[in-house]
């Protein structure tokens, strides 16, 4: 399942959406690569002071055992309403989104995987839910993404789940509405106008010299 994603600088201050055709030049504004236990810019709505607000989250509740370590970070979308680790905040509200220009998914097979790149045709808004924990006696918000099945370009890796997008007319019933309208828009996205292709790989570093190999490094 997705563990990594990007997005651009100047999303992380957006409350509304954004339509890639009326967004701005996007070629001197940063990309962000956020993983597992980076913290996501969570689009919420506030419901104490009736207004929408980004909020920085763990990506990952934090392990029972170990709160250094995510788990779980993810949520599967048919269940995300009856699933004690998530049922209280999706129907408290506890809900929100993070803007992404591209996604990760690596194959559900046995033995090492390549992950690939999804990158949409048009900024996406990827469901979350979220929670306060205390973690040594300091309060940190973290967030598991919610999951829907696969569309067909991403089912073909092959993995049978991807993140669940809101569309643009349902963010105000994901975000304020009660559990059931929530609910009802959690959908799989078709995907039709979205590429994949493989994460390059990282170049492989150098050996430094040594009596064996002189030439490790050239």
């Amino acid at each position: 399942m997705c563990g990594k994603v990007t997005t651009r600088s100047s999303w992380t201050d957006i409350v509304d959406y954004i339509w890639r055709e009326d967004a701005p030049d996007l070629k001197d504004d940063a990309r962000l690569t956020l993983r597992v236990m980076n913290d996501l810019p969570v689009i919420l709505f506030d419901h104490l002071n009736a207004r929408r607000r980004v909020v920085p989250m763990r990506w990952g509740f934090p392990h029972p055992k170990d709160p250094r370590r995510p788990q779980p970070i993810h949520a599967r979308g048919e269940t995300v309403d009856s699933v004690p680790a998530f049922a209280d905040a999706f129907r408290d509200g506890q809900r929100g989104v993070v803007l992404m220009e591209s996604f990760n998914e690596a194959p559900d097979v046995e033995g090492p995987t390549r992950q690939h790149v999804i990158t949409p045709d048009a900024p996406l808004a990827a469901a979350v839910v979220w929670r306060r924990f205390m973690v040594e006696e300091k309060a940190v918000f973290a967030c598991v993404l919610v999951t829907v099945a696969a569309n067909p370009l991403v089912a073909a890796l092959p993995t049978d789940r991807m993140p669940a997008f809101i569309a643009p007319e349902d963010w105000t019933a994901w975000l304020e509405g009660d559990a059931a309208a929530a609910k009802a828009c959690l959908k799989t996205v078709d995907g039709a106008r979205w590429t994949m292709r493989p994460e390059e790989r990282a170049a492989a570093r150098r050996r430094a010299p040594v009596v064996a190999d002189p030439g490790g490094l050239f």
